[in-house]
């Protein structure tokens, strides 16, 4: 019994399967885009002022300090244990928003979702540490996959009881801590890695075969001045070599290991292709991510949820499902997009640039929820581009790293944008106003990034 259990966790299936079932439960949770009228309905009685201008930048403060630390965390102890740090934030989460009260219990509140949004990194990388190569392409889609779907779902079912059953957020914030529970109990059973990308690989040369990688064919080549080493690869079968006694120490070995990164970044972002990308991912994604964190605020503002009828599960329902259909015909467009990739992002970032103008200027509740429908669309179907652009022949490591950075960045772009526009301590803008800060940065990256 106990080798076919060791046989069945040594497959590429069973770590897959778990993971999946994690990630579900872990993005299936209905109280998510009910928050803003959770906290300021009578379940907590908090002013929009409080939640725009005190609570919510915590979130942005906490998953930046914790970011970097939480990446290197991940490798080093080989994602398992951050994965299980991961489940008991969320937990902790949403038992405070549940039977905490006050402003200073929804700062804490924010800092263990910064916690859980810096440790998604392990989520994302642990299935690369237990697979063979072969396999990469086929897991990715399915924990991608289940994420959205999950994440579908859950605004789906969460529209649906507060709009036809008329469940109270209250309930709606327990469902989601008995998902996230779940996702808890399943991170116990997934297999602990022998190996990692940076501080537990191996050190036989294996290479990594482009077409398993996931990366659209007939993309750009990469530079000279990134090529991918003949490095180990991090998901190949066999032991992890154990160095011998006294031959190095571990403080040692971590020093070399963060040389190692840093020579990397430095070969890969001294290509100017990849640095221009790179750019505009971090600036992109710094203005999204600042939209979604304070949408719902402006939502309610338009249309008080305590005298009109909420309907941001179903906009969030519907705009999750089109950010997965235009991700996914990426694949299918015939496009050189060495030649056409920067007019695409010209266009579709004055488009995304247009949306935001027009939640600024419309009172109309149902023209925020199309301009925002059509804002996250164009930016996922933008970022596919990217990705592929940065990834294609890129070894995992280097694309691991780059990937990190480039969000590092693009967090402390969105830092800054909190400290001066959002945070009661700078200006303290209100979320109309605040917009305001966005189209520009949109309509400008461009520009600095590909006209420089």
């Amino acid at each position: 019994m106990g080798c076919w259990k060791q046989e069945k966790t040594n497959t590429w299936a069973f770590p897959t399967l778990i993971l999946c079932l994690y990630g579900f439960f872990y993005m299936m949770k209905p109280s998510e885009p009910f928050l803003t009228p959770y906290l300021t309905g009578r379940d907590k009685n908090l002013t929009t002022d409080e939640v725009t201008n005190q609570i919510f930048p915590v979130w942005t403060y906490s998953y930046l300090a914790l970011l970097f630390p939480v990446f290197l965390l991940t490798d080093y102890v080989r994602y398992k244990p951050v994965l299980l740090l991961q489940g008991i934030s969320l937990i902790i989460t949403w038992l405070l928003l549940l039977f905490a009260h006050g402003v200073m219990a929804m700062q804490v509140v924010e800092f263990f979702y910064g916690m859980v949004t810096a440790t998604e990194v392990a989520y994302y990388a642990y299935i690369y540490s237990v697979v063979s190569t072969q396999h990469y392409q086929r897991v990715t889609s399915y924990c991608r996959s289940v994420t959205l779907v999950a994440a579908t779902v859950a605004a789906v079912l969460g529209q649906l009881l507060v709009s036809l059953a008329h469940v109270s957020y209250f309930y709606l914030n327990a469902i989601t801590l008995a998902s996230v529970s779940l996702a808890f109990l399943c991170s116990f059973f997934l297999p602990m890695p022998q190996r990692s990308m940076f501080f537990h690989r191996k050190d036989t040369p294996e290479p990594l075969p482009g077409a398993d990688k996931g990366v659209a064919a007939g993309g750009s080549h990469r530079p000279s001045s990134c090529q991918e080493e003949k490095s180990p690869n991090p998901a190949a079968r066999g032991p992890t070599p154990q160095p011998q006694a006294g031959n190095a120490r571990p403080h040692s070995h971590m020093l070399s290991v963060l040389l190692q990164l840093a020579k990397d970044l430095r070969d890969c972002y001294s290509s100017r292709k990849l640095l221009y990308w790179s750019l505009w991912w971090a600036l992109a994604t710094a203005g999204f991510n600042q939209v979604v964190n304070y949408v719902q605020v402006l939502w309610d503002f338009r249309a008080p949820s305590h005298s009109s009828a909420v309907y941001n599960g179903a906009v969030e329902a519907i705009a999750t499902f089109l950010s997965s259909v235009t991700s996914f015909l990426v694949q299918y467009m015939k496009i050189n997009w060495d030649h056409f990739g920067e007019l695409a992002l010209g266009i579709f970032s004055a488009i995304d640039a247009g949306c935001l103008f027009l939640m600024h200027f419309s009172t109309n509740i149902w023209a925020c929820y199309a301009s925002y429908l059509i804002f996250k669309a164009c930016y996922m179907f933008l970022l596919t581009i990217a990705t592929f652009q940065i990834a294609v022949n890129m070894s995992m490591e280097r694309y691991a790293l780059m990937f990190g950075l480039n969000n590092f960045i693009a967090l402390l772009i969105q830092t800054i944008l909190t400290i001066v526009v959002v945070d009661s301590r700078g200006l303290g803008l209100d979320m109309v106003t605040q917009l305001w800060s966005k189209p520009g940065l949109y309509l400008n990256m461009y520009d600095k990034v590909f006209c420089p």
